[in-house]
């Protein structure tokens, strides 16, 4: 059986180590032992690896014969096992890179030796060998211990290449290489611990995988958009919900938690969050039900939809009543937008929310009413805090004028339950700001809703008109809010209802002067008369708040510190699209196939220079070509070794397939000259110079850009 590996890096060695580095090496080597799942009988074909690896470099003889033949795979191709007549019992193809050094070794030394590729970081080498080995009818049958060892090193490999992906931001790919992983320990039965480990970081990973796929720009897979989607449902429910505390094995806190779905949100369509947060405040969840109430209302008045309007004013109503929440500014609001100006007005008295309520009274100034002002304040409230929460909706206006003139609107708010006598009187009073409202008029019963309706697309031109003149004025969020979104923040808190009670000023009665002739007797009864009032308005006051605490008791304070989460920092850096490596898009001709070819050609010289920039790989290669490209990269940093390119580069041919247009071939002329340097040391040996490489390199189309499949020299 042919393994691609060499005695140098069996030992973890550069070909120009001394003898003395040789001996230490072998030492450091035999005392790091593989995990206790392994069987002895791989650790005995690992360690005689290493001994005949030392056997050969130690005696010189045997070492210039080596060195002879392993320079000599430098500069030709090695043949693959399908070339070779003596074959092992299962195919290996395509897995060796050109100038591979290649040894031979006897069947019961294979889970030793890919024991020692899982040891030198070659994670994509012992998934191809070990499955190979594995998905083998023949092998099946023969060695249950070896294929235990073989089904552990796989395991380890997707564990170990998984994390790597995680840290290099590849996080589909690290999820598909965990999942690989845990699924051939589920289909084996064995080694429960190692499985544990993968699961524990598939769920750290779940985040991660959340926020990718919902960030990816608009006309991206469908498939993965119902993906993330997924993930997130099956996040909250091992949560218990958004609020929940149960253990997803995601690490995140519940503070953290929030911050993570407040940054999601922004991310999500209107209709997404309204079928999320919906069901999500069933479970129940005050936080999820007013996440909805945003949807609810945004949908509502985008898609003139009222019903859903309707929807939300419930959901508020469920929020001041059983969670005793102060959201009767949302509850004004959702009363406006849908004609119901008597309930706006009663919601706006027994709201708290003391800045947005100086500025509706402040644009209705000359009116009966708030409704001017709040017709102008909803609008903005729409525009500037609930629209920016939806992918979909960023770039919305709201126009009340245009709300209720919608048919559809007027429809639904004929058909409402008619107002009193004074929801008429009010609405006609509303129709302009300067309208007595010592006037009510009674109207048709058929008749009200249009009429409030209409009343509010009065009221909201009569507002633009005198704030034009008066001159623009800016609306500062809420500040006391129980759960409010303010600069992308989920705030929640409490506030009682019972803030603020007007106490009636009395009048006083007229009492006939009297004239007291000693001064000072009357400055005794004037102080006299001062501190006893001081005492009675004490002693009301103390009887006044055991009154209002017993008839409305305060709500159990929660367990703990009340939230007060800011969330617009994100929970991870995602990776902004282009990079320094960027591939060429369509049309593909000899001027584009050029800048393809050398973009990849610069993206190999940073990945093999001393910063080894793996990244750049990914940006002009695809599978297979991607994975042994990294291969090496991943063993020359494993050995210390950098290389330095100089590149000359002629297109001969751009062909592109005639029956699918997403596949090219690019045959060019490629001149490489390579500087070698091990442990920083400039390797004359091992340097090369190739001149008028004929290279033909298959190409194809992912993302609307072009990148390389698969390459091949053709002399």
């Amino acid at each position: 059986m042919q393994i691609p590996l060499d005695y140098y890096r069996i030992l973890g060695l550069p070909v120009a180590a001394s003898h003395e580095q040789l001996q230490q090496a072998y030492r450091d080597r035999l005392q790091q032992l593989p995990r206790r799942e392994y069987s002895p009988a791989a650790i005995a074909a690992r360690k005689q690896l290493i001994e005949q690896a030392y056997a050969v470099l130690s005696e010189p003889s045997q070492r210039k014969t080596y060195d002879t033949n392993y320079f000599a795979h430098r500069y030709e191709q090695q043949p693959t096992p399908k070339d070779t007549e003596n074959s092992a019992e299962f195919l290996i193809e395509d897995i060796f890179a050109p100038h591979t050094p290649i040894i031979e070794i006897s069947d019961d030394l294979f889970a030793g030796a890919l024991l020692i590729l899982q040891e030198l970081g070659e994670y994509e080498l012992v998934l191809t060998l070990g499955n190979a080995y594995l998905n083998n009818s023949y092998r099946e049958q023969n060695d249950d211990q070896l294929r235990a060892d073989v089904v552990l090193t796989v395991a380890l490999a997707c564990l170990e290449l998984g994390r790597e992906q995680w840290q290099q931001e590849n996080y589909e790919s690290a999820a598909n290489s965990l999942q690989n992983g845990e699924q051939r320990l589920t289909r084996e039965g064995i080694f429960l611990n190692l499985r544990n480990d993968i699961a524990a970081d598939l769920n750290k990973l779940r985040p991660y995988r959340i926020l990718a796929l919902l960030t990816e720009p608009e006309g991206t897979s469908l498939e993965r958009r119902h993906l993330g989607l997924r993930l997130l449902q099956d996040l909250l429910n091992a949560r218990g919900g958004i609020d929940g505390t149960s253990d997803d094995g995601s690490g995140l806190s519940l503070d953290d938690f929030l911050r993570f779905i407040q940054q999601l949100r922004t991310y999500l369509t209107v209709s997404e969050q309204q079928t999320l947060f919906e069901a999500e405040s069933k479970r129940p969840s005050a936080v999820a039900n007013y996440l909805a109430v945003y949807a609810l209302i945004a949908r509502g008045f985008t898609q003139r939809m009222p019903v859903l309007i309707s929807q939300a004013k419930l959901l508020l109503h469920h929020l001041a009543q059983a969670k005793r929440q102060d959201v009767y500014l949302e509850q004004a609001i959702a009363a406006l937008l849908l004609g119901q100006t008597v309930e706006a007005n009663h919601a706006l008295e027994l709201s708290h929310e003391h800045e947005p309520l100086e500025f509706i009274r402040e644009h209705s100034q000359g009116s009966p009413d708030l409704l001017p002002g709040l017709c102008l304040y909803a609008e903005r409230w729409l525009q500037n805090e609930v629209f920016p929460q939806f992918r979909d909706l960023k770039h919305q206006q709201a126009s009340l004028k245009e709300y209720f003139a919608d048919d559809h609107v007027q429809t639904y708010l004929e058909a409402l339950p008619n107002q009193s006598e004074t929801s008429q009187t009010v609405a006609k009073g509303a129709t302009s700001t300067t309208h007595k409202a010592s006037q009510p008029q009674r109207q048709k019963p058929n008749r009200t809703r249009q009429t409030t309706a209409n009343a509010a697309v009065n009221t909201t031109t009569n507002v633009t008109t005198s704030v034009n003149t008066v001159g623009s004025a800016t609306l500062e969020p809420a500040t006391e809010h129980t759960t409010s979104t303010q600069n992308g923040y989920l705030t929640v808190s409490r506030t009682s209802a019972m803030e603020h009670v007007r106490v009636p000023h009395r009048k006083r009665r007229k009492r006939k002067a009297f004239a007291v002739k000693d001064k000072t007797a009357i400055a005794l009864l004037a102080l006299v008369g001062l501190v006893g009032s001081v005492f009675v308005f004490a002693l009301l006051g103390q009887a006044f708040g055991w009154l209002r605490q017993t008839l409305y008791p305060a709500p159990p304070p929660l367990p703990g510190e009340q939230l007060a989460v800011q969330l617009n920092q994100p929970l991870l850096a995602i990776p902004s699209p282009g990079s320094q490596f960027l591939p060429v898009v369509e049309p593909l001709d000899a001027a584009t196939a050029e800048q393809v070819i050398q973009s990849w050609l610069s993206a190999k010289a940073a990945a093999f220079s001393t910063d080894y920039a793996i990244a750049s790989l990914q940006n002009i290669l695809v599978d297979p070509a991607l994975a042994q490209w990294q291969q090496r990269v991943r063993s020359d940093r494993a050995n210390n070794r950098h290389r330095q390119f100089q590149h000359n580069l002629k297109i001969d041919s751009v062909q592109v397939n005639a029956t699918n247009p997403n596949l090219a071939t690019v045959q060019a002329t490629v001149s490489e000259i390579a500087q070698i340097y091990d442990r920083g040391k400039l390797n004359q040996r091992a340097s090369y110079a190739d001149e008028n490489l004929r290279v033909r390199y298959d190409l194809v189309r992912s993302n609307s850009a072009w990148r390389i499949r698969q390459m091949q020299v053709l002399n």
